[in-house]
């Protein structure tokens, strides 16, 4: 782990690694490169400037950018569009992650594409909800989703991209993880994915189906999200700290239902 820049309000750490895939059943390509720019106060200046010198540090004229969805990727993405009215920066390409992400950067002036299974990403940055510190296993989907949001797309667009940053405070960095861990599952057949994934962790955690409307539960009520792709959300709430977050990502039902892990794995670093 090698710090390449630091100051009073925030560090940025670049490490490379090999990891497990990103979504189950697709390996990434080894020694991907992965960064985590943190803020270390918990106010919306430290994290401007983390965006900032995310884009200001890593993005370059002519790349193609995957843009993501959250808080501190909206300050990234209108600080690049800034970049590019002043000509600082030029011929970028931005994919969006998110309907919120495209919206932010059509009005940042950015040109957007499309992603594509074949699509050639240089660099990304997104949020994500926390990072377990030493191995950098991030979670993402916890947040309710907005209309025509893909998190599948979420994540491929940060499997695909050369290199990505993950723009968090300082209290989303740390050990001994607590909360829920969102899983996508095909809805035919949910009860039977849940009951697998619960047998998983009994005693430790409780699997609910998220509802789009009304109170969340084991059975989601009659109005359970939906994904773009037609898939449930299951939020595996765990009752202590997670001891490894890495060991969830390789869980048997990843393989046997073919679930989506809402986790970005990381493996060893080298």
């Amino acid at each position: 782990m090698a710090s390449v820049a630091s100051s009073s309000s925030f560090s940025t750490r670049l490490l490379l690694h090999s990891h497990t895939p990103l979504v189950c059943r697709r390996r990434c390509r080894p020694n991907f490169l992965r960064m985590v720019t943190r803020s270390c106060l918990d106010d919306s200046s430290a994290l401007l400037r983390a965006a900032q010198h995310t884009v200001d540090t890593y993005v370059k004229s002519g790349m193609v950018v995957g843009l993501g969805s959250g808080h501190a990727s909206g300050m990234a993405i209108q600080h690049l569009g800034s970049q590019l009215r002043t000509g600082n920066l030029k011929d970028i390409v931005g994919i969006p992650m998110s309907v919120s992400s495209a919206s932010e950067a059509a009005k940042a002036g950015i040109p957007l594409d499309t992603y594509q299974g074949s699509s050639q990403i240089d660099f990304a940055f997104d949020d994500a909800d926390v990072i377990e510190e030493g191995t950098l296993v991030a979670i993402i989907g916890r947040r309710k989703l907005q209309g025509g949001e893909s998190i599948i797309q979420e994540k491929s667009i940060i499997n695909s991209a050369n290199k990505c940053v993950f723009i968090i405070e300082e209290n989303q960095y740390k050990g001994g993880l607590e909360g829920s861990i969102p899983v996508l599952i095909q809805s035919l057949n949910w009860m039977t994915i849940a009951e697998e994934i619960d047998d998983m962790f009994l005693g430790d955690a409780e699997v609910w189906r998220r509802p789009s409307i009304g109170q969340a539960g084991p059975l989601g009520g009659d109005f359970p999200v939906v994904t773009k792709e037609g898939h449930n959300i299951l939020d595996v709430i765990f009752t202590s700290p997670i001891e490894n977050l890495g060991k969830f990502c390789k869980c048997d039902a990843c393989f046997n239902f073919q679930v989506i892990n809402l986790s970005i794995c990381a493996g060893p670093f080298h």
